[in-house]
């Protein structure tokens, strides 16, 4: 995703809250953004509800502290008939900086489902 056009989907600031005793922020905690972020562009690009139905494998790079901005980035990669694929990097800047540095990646894949939670037909945009 480094050279292509990353969609801006959140940016939060990390908080104690988040972190463990040590001050690095839950692995988990930051997976989730990622899946909100995916989730949005998903929803947004088949005009409904979607929802994960999976995730490639996550390595963490490098730590998060509290304080740190985090800004989570997708792009739309692939779409089938009703599933989509989504690209999603996390990076984050300490407070007092301007250098970001990529703390993970991962694909997410969702399905568009309809009120009764069967998958439906993405409309395809012309």
């Amino acid at each position: 995703m480094a050279e292509e056009y990353r969609e801006p989907v959140i940016r939060i600031t990390a908080m104690p809250a988040d972190a463990n005793a040590y001050g690095d922020i839950f692995g988990g905690w930051l997976m989730s953004l990622m899946d909100m972020g995916a989730g949005l562009i998903a929803a947004r690009h088949s005009h409904g509800r979607a929802v994960t139905i999976a995730m490639d494998g996550m390595q963490f790079h490098k730590p998060v502290k509290v304080g740190d901005e985090v800004s989570v980035y997708g792009q739309l990669r692939k779409v089938g008939r009703s599933s989509m694929t989504i690209a999603v990097e996390a990076w984050r800047r300490h407070r007092h900086e301007e250098e970001q540095v990529q703390v993970t990646q991962a694909t997410f894949t969702f399905v568009a489902i309809d009120d009764a939670g069967r998958p439906r037909a993405i409309e395809q945009e012309s």
